[in-house]
């Protein structure tokens, strides 16, 4: 009798057991509101730190741009130091920004904290991200996004009426009240089940990609800056765009890793992202003027019906995302193709006021849903080790489209 037929047989491991698409969907999300809170109330933060209104919207753009700075910076920590390390450094730096936020006597220090806490939020979004695992918990985040990035500046305005227009500066700390239950999981997960969900620790002892990063966040910078300094922008962007080609082509492996760049899945998607970002948030910020010249609807309902409309797209982008496994890849992507340029379409020549809101419910869908569906198909078609990486600079040229868009809002409609 052969002994194999007596030996017990190992019972395979069992997957990662990953924390609750909740606690990712608060670690994440209360950053968009954070963004959106000083919308509405931009005229009373520049009073209160003696500074012009249009100065006081440096607040809301250096949000932006720390956002998208960010995003890439703390992605490389998770793929160098592990996801402990980039919650807790995310958790420190969002609370620290927080605080100044709160406590900050002067417009420079006020802007400082802004930045921080962006920044902060930025490294917080990596590691939900990271840890998603599937198209279904990462629309759950991303619908947290559309959601509370909704309701922001109402809530921003109502806060700040109530209180003080630092409370709703504030509400980005939010996220902080995940962080413990985050943290359980990934110091009661044993190492080599948590790399199995996302690197926790750093796969290669290659050392940190300095210049990669450098390059990476002056071309972001310089990208942010083009529609308030068009030619000084773009020459930048140009200046900085080749040397950051020929760094990849000498180190493949560095900051931004070549096989992740040259990936088709990866060009179509970040592409993709940040087309329907920006349309997003061009829409976004455009509505109210478009449906005050097309409706006669008074100030309040037309806030009221772009809150109807951006919660609708919201949970409509979570309901995609979570049949989006059950649909296949290619319908998911001709649905978001198809919805992210009749939404543009519909807005500039449809004149009839409901439409508009049709349009934006569509836009905010698009663009969650696609961060949701795109984003995980970008992790799975990129190596292990590059996997929060390539996670990373897609996030970013979803950023963009955030840090563009309302500045395009304002030359296209606006002014």
């Amino acid at each position: 009798m052969s002994t194999a037929v007596s030996a017990p047989r190992l019972a395979a491991p069992a997957p990662p057991r990953r924390p609750s698409a909740l606690w990712l969907a608060l670690l994440a999300a209360p950053v968009a509101t954070g963004a959106n809170a000083p919308v509405l109330i931009l005229p009373d933060m520049a009073r209160s730190l003696g500074v012009s209104t249009a100065q006081a919207t440096w607040l809301v753009t250096a949000f932006a741009w720390a956002m998208t700075v960010g995003t890439p910076l703390f992605a490389a920590l998770v793929r160098h130091r592990g996801l402990r390390t980039t919650l807790l450094t995310g958790a420190v730096t969002a609370l620290a920004g927080t605080v100044l936020v709160a406590v900050a006597p002067w417009f420079p220090l006020t802007l400082l904290g802004r930045a921080a806490q962006a920044a902060g939020g930025a490294g917080l979004v990596a590691v939900a991200m990271n840890l998603a695992g599937s198209t279904r918990r990462m629309g759950a985040i991303t619908a947290g996004f559309g959601v509370l990035g909704a309701v922001g500046p109402l809530l921003g305005s109502v806060l700040a009426g109530l209180l003080h227009w630092r409370v709703p500066l504030a509400l980005s700390a939010l996220a902080l009240l995940a962080v413990p239950a985050v943290w359980r999981h990934l110091t009661s997960a044993a190492p080599e089940r948590a790399t199995h969900a996302a690197p926790e620790r750093a796969t290669h002892a290659a050392p940190f990609d300095t210049v990669g990063a450098g390059l990476v966040a002056a071309l972001a910078s310089a990208l942010v800056l083009i529609p308030m300094a068009p030619s000084t922008g773009a020459l930048v962007a140009a200046a900085v765009a080749l040397p950051l080609a020929l760094h990849v082509r000498r180190r493949p492996d560095g900051f931004v890793p070549a096989a992740v760049v040259r990936s088709r899945a990866f060009v179509s998607s970040a592409l993709l992202a940040f087309v329907f970002s920006t349309s997003y948030f061009i829409l976004l910020f455009a509505l109210p003027e478009l449906a005050r010249r097309r409706t006669e609807w008074s100030t309040g309902t037309i806030g009221t019906g772009q809150l109807i409309a951006l919660l609708t797209g919201s949970v409509l982008s979570w309901l995609l995302a979570a049949a989006a496994a059950r649909l296949g890849h290619r319908k998911v992507v001709t649905v978001l193709v198809a919805l992210g340029t009749a939404a543009p379409l519909a807005a500039a020549f449809v004149p009839w006021g409901p439409a508009l809101l049709i349009a934006a419910a569509a836009a905010v869908l698009v663009a969650t849903g696609s961060n949701a569906v795109l984003s995980v198909h970008v992790g799975r078609s990129a190596p292990a080790a590059q996997r929060p990486a390539a996670i990373g600079l897609f996030v970013l040229c979803y950023q963009l489209g955030g840090a563009l868009g309302p500045a395009l809002a304002t030359l296209l409609v606006l002014a």
